[in-house]
């Protein structure tokens, strides 16, 4: 018995593959998500699709993923991490594979509802496994490293596919992520644990957890979403995150090809720094908030500055080239969404970790799900009726006037943080 209680914790390396190899899910997530930004031509015309509908089949993984986001708490909280990962990424693989087999739009949209219901565990089951392999205060950072794996993803996306799709076209492209996606289930359920004991060291999980285990899901759902806080910072991580993702994964590579007459891989290349720009910013703002040993401030600050990025990029005008610095800064500051996650956790029963993930990382996509097609609609409602290869080609003002709701966005995401109670970085409830 003594030598249960004198265990070390896991050496860092061990921790990091854990949840190093359920993040790789997390990667494969955004990849398919930020997929159809390079192939809106290709889809508009093999599907005969118009800019709402093209938004639909887009913004049905969002929808899955969202409404995936509460079961996936739960679940991780009842069967674990590995078990529910690789379930899911196998899930995704015949996802992926129905997507880009499928002979029409209804069969397309089938795909992409299974790849954004199986991804959404993704992120929850990384966050479940941080609380048992790292310790308390480096959770945003750690976070926040799995905000840069995702968009690892998010950059594959861009050039890389794009000129994957140009060699061999978007089914075959597709495809081969889909048999990855299969090996990558195998690796999960052959190395992943939940916990350092099966290992045979000690975990870093709360107390009442190690005693008592996690809350009912019932009891669990309760608590998290009867708190102010959780609304506040639910609403704050949707709306600073939905303009990067609508603009970076759909709208942004046909506004800089149609409107500034750029190719379609310099177009991604922009979207990509912004993501890889967003990449950085949520593990070195989860850091600092960490360091700081606030939440609050930081979050504060980096969506002020999201909000103006915005503004600038649709008030000013300015040549293609300062979109790299500007979107780039931008995406960045949206960053903090990471320190939400961390401040979610704090502000919630420790028990509840998995519930409380799925709650605040439901808005992330949700609101984005919502954003897609209703861009799409005003993009449509503003159309001349002209077309270019059979994509429909908008008019600058139809743009302007979809991507209005970018600050409008980010503005209100600094008023809920503004709302929030501090949490100094420690767990409030025992």
């Amino acid at each position: 018995m003594m030598k249960e209680e004198t265990r070390d914790y896991p050496p860092a390396w061990l921790g990091w593959l854990m949840w190093g190899l359920v993040a790789v899910l997390y990667l494969i997530g955004f990849f398919q998500r930020m997929a159809p930004a390079v192939m809106v031509e290709e889809l508009m015309r093999d599907f005969q699709l118009g800019g709402a509908f093209l938004g639909n089949l887009s913004a049905a993984y969002f929808y899955s993923y969202a409404a995936m986001q509460i079961p996936s708490g739960l679940l991780v909280d009842r069967i674990g991490a590995r078990r529910l990962s690789t379930y899911a990424c196998a899930a995704c693989a015949v996802g992926i594979l129905i997507f880009s087999y499928g002979p029409n739009v209804w069969t397309a949209i089938i795909g992409r509802v299974v790849i954004g219901a199986s991804v959404a565990v993704a992120f929850v089951s990384c966050m479940k496994l941080a609380g048992h392999w790292f310790p308390v205060n480096r959770f945003a950072t750690v976070t926040g490293v799995a905000l840069l794996f995702g968009n690892i993803g998010g950059v594959l996306a861009g050039v890389p596919l794009s000129e994957a799709v140009a060699l061999f076209g978007w089914r075959a492209s597709l495809a081969a992520s889909g048999f990855l996606t299969l090996a990558t289930a195998l690796v999960i359920w052959l190395v992943v644990r939940d916990d350092p004991g099966a290992y045979r060291y000690r975990s870093y999980a709360h107390a009442s957890v190690q005693q008592n285990g996690s809350l009912p899901s019932g009891v669990a759902l309760k608590s998290v979403v009867s708190k102010r806080q959780t609304w506040l910072l639910f609403f704050a991580g949707g709306l600073s995150a939905a303009p990067v993702l609508v603009f970076a994964g759909l709208w942004g590579v046909p506004y800089l090809t149609q409107i500034h007459g750029l190719t379609r891989s310099h177009a991604a290349t922009i979207t990509t720094t912004m993501l890889i720009a967003w990449a950085i910013g949520g593990p070195v703002l989860g850091a600092i908030s960490d360091r700081l040993g606030r939440r609050k401030l930081p979050y504060l600050i980096a969506n002020l500055t999201t909000t103006v990025g915005w503004a600038v990029f649709l008030l000013v005008d300015l040549p293609y080239q300062m979109f790299y610095p500007l979107l780039a800064l931008t995406g960045f500051t949206s960053g903090a969404l990471i320190i939400g996650f961390a401040f979610s956790r704090e502000v919630n029963h420790p028990g509840a970790s998995g519930a409380v993930g799925g709650v605040v990382n439901m808005a992330v996509l949700g609101v984005a799900a919502i954003m897609q097609p209703a861009l799409g609609a005003i993009l449509d409602g503003r159309w001349q009726g002209v077309l270019a290869g059979g994509a429909r080609v908008y008019p600058a003002e139809a743009y302007g006037a979809a991507f209005l709701w970018f600050p409008i966005c980010a503005a209100v995401s600094v008023l809920m943080v503004l709302l929030t109670r501090e949490s100094y970085c420690r767990m409030e409830e025992a």
